[in-house]
């Protein structure tokens, strides 16, 4: 068994890339039989390269192969219709097909799921100056059941996975497996680390409680408790609100300060609005914890007296600084602050800089409406078959899609018919230029304002309409998302 660590992209890859581009430099690497094993992930995928350097050979599109099996669920067991397979279609190099494990060496057929991406290329890399057989992967680390931050359903949040590979060439004439049939035994499969995240500037970071997952604390405005990143920044918000599954993060500069002036423990108080009286925040979280050779999966909560064991800011932690992980869904929508006390092992106060964090809380998706379609001045029920009058005829929406809050990051009607095909009707999103700190969205807005809206054709069309929430995770954004649907069928004259 070989282990590999992945490395993040602080861009986002694109299978057009060449191996020599700047975007693939610092990739982890891992000899392979025929090549090398080139990673790099970020929060939301994972880009693989398989290199292989002994495969000098520009086979036809039927030549070569691979398969990438990844064991899902990390058990060592092959579980059917759990664990997966991925591979080409026959004669379709860059088209990236995906199977479900039935059993050691048995699987389903390719399945319709939407998957991520593969490019054959023929190409030089950093690993051998002349051309040869590379291929280049995406990976949704949703699909392999990855996430690099605590989430529901827990079972997922793994900084990990295990892993197999098999590699064809016709040209020179070889297939490679590695692990040795680690189709039939999930036992010895390779695994691969993650890199969970990028390193923030420590001229961001707030003076005790650093972040709010990958938003640093300086960024929260200290009145609305809403963030706002830079454009490009790795989690771009613009004045969006909190929700879901939070971390906060402590800045590492200071945490080995207090380590060294004798702290041990910490509480961190909480409370709702802006006065008030602080209280303990209790919550239980886990963590993996690198010893050297794996991860080990540990658990925190508060002692009797509600304090916390300070994390070892010198020991390397699938989320490394890890004050407090809990989900803000306990708590109210509104206003809320937070504070943090350190001790030492005789309860005395550890001194530390004064800073209260604040956040605007909000789990609540927007109201999306459609309120109604009309047809010459009549409603148009679901499901009815509407005949038009000429190619110029057409329909009239009214739809909903607000938050009393505020906190509308954007919406939009949409319209579907026949082969895939789609078109917007309306759409509307958040501009802090023109709309200032918040957006309620719009209701009761009658569309289109310059008349109907005119189908391509004579089909069954579903209409739908989403409304996004402004609110972040600290990691996604945005997280929240409200979509309803309406069908009726329009024929032409």
């Amino acid at each position: 068994m070989s282990t590999i660590h992945s490395s993040w992209a602080e861009t986002p890859i694109q299978l057009t890339d060449s191996l020599n581009d700047a975007v693939w430099q610092n990739a982890g690497q891992m000899m392979i039989p025929g090549g090398f094993l080139l990673a790099k992930n970020d929060g939301e995928f994972l880009y693989a390269a398989i290199d292989l350097t002994q495969d000098p050979g520009n086979d036809p599109p039927d030549g070569d192969y691979f398969w990438f099996t990844f064991d899902t669920n990390r058990n060592g067991v092959i579980n059917p219709m759990v664990d997966i397979n991925y591979g080409v279609h026959y004669g379709n190099p860059d088209d990236l097909g995906k199977q479900y494990y039935l059993g050691p060496g048995m699987w389903t057929g390719i399945t319709s799921e939407t998957i991520s991406g593969c490019k054959q290329t023929f190409e030089s890399s950093p690993n051998l100056p002349t051309a040869h057989r590379v291929w280049k992967l995406r990976f949704k680390l949703s699909d392999i059941h990855v996430s690099l931050h605590p989430s529901l359903p827990f079972r997922w949040w793994h900084p990990f996975t295990k892993f197999g590979i098999r590699v064809n060439s016709d040209t020179p004439s070889f297939t490679y497996d590695t692990p040795n049939d680690f189709f039939e035994n999930f036992s010895r499969l390779h695994t691969m680390y993650f890199s969970r995240k990028p390193s923030i500037s420590s001229t961001l970071l707030g003076p005790v409680m650093g972040s709010v997952g990958l938003i640093p604390t300086t960024q929260i405005d200290t009145t609305s408790g809403r963030a706002t990143t830079a454009s490009g920044y790795y989690v771009f918000v613009e004045n969006a609100a909190f929700g879901g599954t939070l971390n906060i993060i402590g800045n590492r500069t200071q945490l080995q300060a207090l380590t060294a002036a004798g702290a041990v423990k910490y509480k961190v108080n909480h409370r709702q609005g802006t006065s008030g009286s602080f209280n303990p925040l209790i919550s239980n979280w886990y963590n993996y914890e690198w010893t050297g050779s794996t991860y080990t999966l540990v658990s925190f909560s508060p002692d009797s007296s509600d304090n916390y064991s300070m994390p070892n800011p010198f020991v390397d932690y699938s989320i490394d600084d890890l004050l407090i992980q809990f989900d803000s869904n306990t708590l109210s929508k509104g206003i809320h602050q937070f504070q943090v006390v350190f001790y030492d092992a005789f309860d005395a106060v550890v001194a530390a800089p004064a800073q209260t964090l604040t956040l605007f809380i909000d789990n609540n998706a927007p109201q999306a409406s459609i309120n109604s379609i009309q047809h010459d001045g009549a409603e148009v029920n679901v499901c009815s078959i509407v005949y038009l009058d000429s190619d110029t005829d057409g329909l009239v929406f009214n739809i909903t899609a607000s938050d009393p809050d505020g906190n509308v990051e954007s919406y939009a009607l949409d319209a579907g018919w026949g082969n895939n095909q789609s078109e917007t009707i309306v759409s509307d999103s958040y501009s802090p230029i023109t709309m200032g700190n918040s957006w309620n969205g719009v209701t009761n807005l009658v569309t289109p304002s310059s008349g109907v809206w005119v189908p391509e054709e004579t089909c069954a069309y579903g209409f739908t309409l989403t409304a996004w929430a402004r609110t972040t995770n600290g990691y996604s954004a945005y997280i929240y998302y409200n979509q309803v649907s309406k069908y009726i069928t329009l024929i032409f004259p």
